[in-house]
């Protein structure tokens, strides 16, 4: 004889509770994961030091000295704003 299973169809009404709880542990994850890594501690104590980082001037720029001759000769007459502030005394 045949057994018979009482084997309901999948219904719409079975799947909501189990999309929330996907959905739910989608959205915690994230949250999840940046609590732990907040609040591990870490070996150094304190915070990551930047890079030191140096700029290095290009053969064509110009020096302060230069600079400044170059805007005291340009700002002869110029309203005494932007770039000739101060330089057209």
């Amino acid at each position: 004889m045949q057994e018979e299973t009482m084997s309901q169809p999948f219904t719409r009404a079975m799947a909501r509770p189990l999309v929330a709880a996907a959905l739910f542990g989608a959205l915690a994850l994230p949250g999840a994961a940046a609590f732990a890594a907040s609040a591990s501690p870490s070996g150094t104590g304190g915070k990551k030091v930047p890079a030191k980082v140096s700029f290095i001037n290009a053969p064509s720029s110009e020096t302060p000295a230069a600079r400044e001759k170059r805007l005291r000769r340009e700002c002869k007459g110029r309203p005494n704003a932007g770039a000739c502030l101060g330089f057209t005394r």
